[in-house]
């Protein structure tokens, strides 16, 4: 098994050099393995005739597209770690993340290319239309080196360089397949950004290193993506529940089929149980998945069909990690007892990048520390029932937020909810809820308070609702629970 892994895209192009690899739609660009060796190796001469040693740091500043890849393959060949950036920061934002990662070169496609000049010396364009192939020798790399640093998106704090070695990518890609029965035919659309450990790892790495064909998209919009779904003959994709919610009202969702989809897969926060009967009423399989940049990101299996009967569960973890609940005193939970997830593998990240009391703090004995609560029942299925830092406590009664949200999202006139916990002299905190709706009337208001007495306890029910145009999400689609308080305030 090749778990050094720096040069398995060679392998795979080797394998299967004519099969379509990559295909960008904004560009209608299409790469087979063969051309996407080609450009990996162009690109690990120009890394190379740039003077980078062994554990540079490469930074990377552009929108989605397929040119992402050959650079990351590069770093791999070369050893270097690749640091993909968040475009949609601040200047300044951004400037403290180079300062932390200290890189050698900073790459900007053309749009980003005045951005990246003010924010580090050493920035190079990505056209290397005239460049040759290198002449690989295989680098001395272990695959505990790091391959890949994705800073976290800093909504707790400020942002932290996930360091994932070549053992932490590959396993991850590895267990995938193994786990979800990935194949060749498999095809997967990725909207996703790839500063992203979903747009990255989610998918596309495991799609290519099994021999299968990733669909770039850009500017994310539902009706080209849903459109795109069909027209690239898709198998299995991953989106965010706020696209999902866009795509799900497009008239092309509402009259097309989707006959080559085997599973459209949810990821990246809670999913409203809605959205999956959108999808159960055209006969489509769907169902829920949970990761996070320090760990795969995937860590769970649940068969289509058993989805369907458990709405948010992820079910079991996959063949080669594992997973544990513990309560607050350290103990392993019962069934159906809420307790915060632990995670252990392979594909676990190696550290924080110059944070080392950060790195102490989320590992525990060799598992890693989520800060996600969840519960398991009686199958040994897994639920994640929210982040522990947004658990309301409210005249000392625990509140899931996500408990209320699926509660509130079934009324027929809300589009969307977000439940947080107020600070309030009385009782701590009160539960609140922020909704997006197309009707907010004093009717609607007492409609949901009365939906929410009949299905939960009163403990749990808001005390007050607000109406807003629209809930602020972070740079991956993302509803943005922190920004909400902070507007409260």
């Amino acid at each position: 098994m090749l778990l050094n892994g720096e040069s398995w895209i060679l392998k795979r192009a080797s394998l299967t050099p004519f099969k379509i690899a990559l295909i960008d739609i904004q560009t209608s660009r299409e790469w087979t393995y063969e051309q996407l060796s080609n450009e990996t190796l162009k690109w690990l001469n120009i890394l190379q005739k740039k003077g980078l040693s062994k554990g540079n740091r490469v930074a990377f500043l552009a929108e989605n597209s397929i040119d992402f890849f050959p650079i990351l393959f590069a770093c791999g060949l070369g050893g270097y770690i690749f640091v993909p950036l968040n475009w949609r920061l601040s200047e300044k934002e951004l400037i403290q993340i180079v300062e932390d990662c200290t890189p050698t070169l900073l790459l900007t496609d053309h749009k980003f290319e005045q951005l990246g000049n003010r924010i580090f010396q050493h920035t190079s364009n990505l056209s290397c239309s005239d460049e040759e192939k290198a002449d690989y020798q295989s680098m001395n790399i272990e695959s505990t080196d790091p391959w890949l640093m994705i800073y976290t998106g800093g909504t707790t704090g400020k942002p932290k360089g996930v360091v994932l070695s070549f053992d932490a990518v590959n396993c991850n890609a590895l267990n995938t397949i193994v786990s979800w029965g990935l194949e060749p035919s498999d095809c997967t659309l990725n909207y996703m950004p790839l500063f992203h450990t979903g747009g990255i790892n989610a998918l596309a790495m495991p799609i290519l290193m099994v021999g299968g064909t990733v669909v770039i998209g850009n500017k994310f919009h539902p009706e080209d993506a849903i459109r795109a779904v069909n027209h690239y003959k898709t198998t299995i994709s991953l989106f965010v529940p706020t696209m999902y919610q866009g795509m799900i009202e497009t008239e092309y969702f509402k009259q097309a089929n989707f006959p080559t989809v085997k599973v459209f897969l949810s990821g990246g926060a809670p999913c409203p149980k809605t959205i999956y009967d959108h999808f159960t009423r055209k006969g489509l399989q769907f169902k829920e998945g949970y990761g996070l940049t320090e760990a795969g990101p995937n860590n769970f299996y649940i068969h289509p069909e058993l989805a369907a009967k458990k709405k948010g569960s992820v079910g079991k973890s996959m063949m080669f990690n594992a997973v544990q609940i513990k309560n607050s005193e350290g103990e392993i939970c019962t069934v159906n007892e809420v307790g915060e997830l632990y995670i252990q593998g392979k594909h676990m990240f190696t550290k924080y990048w110059n944070n080392e009391n950060e790195t102490k703090n989320c590992i525990e004995n060799g598992w890693l520390k989520t800060g996600d609560l969840a519960k398991m029942d009686e199958d040994g299925d897994i639920y994640i029932v929210g982040r522990k830092k947004d658990m309301i406590i409210t005249g000392g009664e625990n509140v899931y937020p996500q408990e209320v949200e699926q509660c509130i999202i079934t009324h027929p006139q809300v589009k969307e909810v977000a439940v947080v916990g107020l600070s309030d002299s009385k009782w701590g905190e009160i539960v609140s809820a922020f909704i997006v709706s197309n009707n907010s009337t004093t009717n609607l208001t007492e409609e949901i308070f009365a939906l929410c007495r009949e299905h939960l306890g009163a403990y749990k029910v808001p005390k007050q609702i607000f109406f807003v145009d629209e809930l602020p999400k972070t740079h991956v689609g993302k509803i943005d629970k922190k920004q909400l308080v902070e507007r409260s305030v």
